[in-house]
């Protein structure tokens, strides 16, 4: 009989206008893989840093080994055992990736005066090559990508000998081979008796690392299945409350015969991409698949002019444009949805309204210049119910939102700046399927309305499920387009590693693109 590691009971948690815990239970044995599941909004997040400190709970009782336990700062969960990997991640960019690991635990010089680099760099070289982590420790942290910085994240929380691991959407810009990487690590980790709590909307996943699925749904406990128990339309009817099938392929329609709004041709830039063209017409939704590095973030910056040095043409209705920095792709009716909507997409301590309105401000300023508070509120309104933003009200903090509703603000943003094109870099990443179905439906009535949308995905399912065409990049190079009728995902992944090791084409689990490409 396993060891009853965590004991969870009656955990309340409100916020101003919100109830996001009410009463909520579960248990983590020793040894354990326990997947916590919901939609955004569920609670899990919420639940999570009460565990690790962060929260204070409003009632409810934390056990640990039996014996009740008062979290009352990370320091205190650390000192019991628990740490966290967080889905936003947590690394402080201008350091080392040994700096951020071993962070408030460095080795010292002779008389505890001084930082010793050198013993620093080679603890964390003999750490990363023991988790099996390619990364050099002396590399700062901000110029890796995505995927890598969640692999420094991984390390950060596994350098401390914690009893309770919590790891919040660990995989979500991994590649398989990193995948399988975390999967090894997870289960030395079991093997061990550590506990480990797993958030995670990649429903594939539980099925291969979790012992137990434990489902929150609006705050509230919904029940908890054990391996064997589940399948993932249980899990998801669970979550939803509703049946949605996630394998159909909804009828996508657009008018693919109308006028080409933008047109790329032989678009350099002086670090990747190499002579990328391709068009896209209105009311058609063109997909950009690609493995880790290809290059879609990049050519997607460069259209945007986030990357001014780039050499190329690019054609908007027909007609030459200079865009020499993001303003100029706004004013040319071009808008960009970040891959990183918390740092590049949003104003986390503004209100709702103010970052639905963010890229239209001069259409709300009066004769005098001053802004119009009121229209502007009242416009933001009707952007929440249409969209079916959840948020108590239009002044509510965009940081106090969940992943889900955070990107449909964005998404607000530019629906209210009216652009005839929208570059939507890994929409629903971190996201839950009840909310991704949304997100798709959304999409698909922007097509529907005359809009020209590019949609870069790590999912191959997404990519085929809203695509009407794909183009696929390798090593910054557009390798080939497919039309949705007849592309699969072995196709893709036939044009996605031109030039690559052919290792990539025999994987034992199914191609996963990755989205850290910036």
């Amino acid at each position: 009989m396993s060891e009853r590691l965590l004991e969870v009971e009656g955990i309340s948690k409100a916020f101003p206008g919100v109830q996001a815990l009410a009463d909520v239970e579960f248990d983590l044995d020793a040894g354990e893989v326990l997947a916590l599941v919901g939609e955004n909004g569920a609670g899990k997040s919420t639940l999570m840093k009460i565990l690790s400190g962060i929260y204070r709970r409003d009632a409810g009782t934390i056990r640990m080994d039996g014996k009740e336990v008062v979290i009352s700062s990370p320091t205190e969960a650390q000192a019991l055992g628990i740490a966290i990997i967080y889905q936003e991640m947590n690394l402080m960019p201008h350091l080392t990736v040994a700096q951020n690991i071993f962070i408030g635990r460095e080795p010292r010089t002779a008389g505890g005066f001084g930082l010793n680099e050198r013993a620093l760099n080679r603890k964390a070289a003999e750490f990363l090559d023991r988790l099996g982590i390619a990364l050099s420790p002396t590399t700062i942290v901000g110029d890796l990508t995505v995927a890598k910085q969640q692999m420094v994240e991984i390390a950060k929380a596994l350098s401390v000998d914690s009893r309770v691991l919590i790891m919040d959407e660990p995989t979500s810009a991994l590649t398989a081979a990193e995948t399988d990487t975390l999967f090894e690590l997870i289960n030395d980790l079991r093997s061990r008796g550590t506990g480990i709590i797993y958030i995670s909307h990649r429903m594939e996943e539980l099925g291969r690392i979790a012992d137990r699925v434990t489902v929150l749904r609006d705050g509230h406990y919904v029940g908890s299945l054990r391996k064997g128990e589940f399948d993932v339309s249980t899990i998801i009817e669970m979550m939803v409350g509703r049946h949605i099938d996630e394998d159909a392929r909804p009828a996508i329609s657009g008018r693919l015969d109308a006028e080409t709004v933008l047109e790329v041709r032989n678009l350099s830039t002086s670090a990747l991409i190499k002579n990328a063209s391709f068009d896209i017409r209105r009311g058609e939704i063109l997909g950009f698949a690609g493995l880790m590095g290809s290059g879609r973030t990049e050519l997607a910056r460069a259209i945007f002019g986030a990357d001014r040095k780039t050499t190329g043409e690019i054609l908007v209705k027909g007609k030459p444009v200079a865009i020499h920095r993001p303003t100029d792709a706004v004013d040319h009716g071009i808008g960009y949805l970040s891959e990183d909507r918390k740092r590049l997409g949003l104003l986390l301590e503004q209100p709702v309204d103010a970052n639905i309105v963010l890229a239209s401000l001069r259409s709300y300023r009066n004769r005098l210049g001053f802004m119009q508070p009121k229209r502007a509120k009242e416009r933001a309104s009707e952007f929440v119910k249409k969209l079916r933003i959840r948020t108590p009200h239009v002044r509510q903090l965009t940081k106090n939102l969940s992943g889900g509703n955070q990107q449909k603000v964005v998404l607000a943003k530019w629906l209210e700046r009216d652009c005839d094109v929208l570059i939507v870099d890994e929409p629903t990443r971190g996201i839950d399927v009840g909310a991704k179905d949304e997100i798709y439906d959304l999409i698909n009535r922007l097509a529907n309305q005359g809009k020209a949308i590019v949609v870069i995905s790590s999912e191959l399912p997404e990519v085929l499920r809203i695509s009407h065409r794909i183009a696929v990049m390798s090593q910054g190079r557009i390798t080939g387009f497919l039309d949705n009728s007849e592309a699969t995902q072995s196709k893709i992944m036939q044009l996605a590693t031109k030039g690559h090791d052919e290792s990539y084409l025999h994987t034992t689990h199914e191609p996963r693109l990755t989205g850290a490409d910036k």
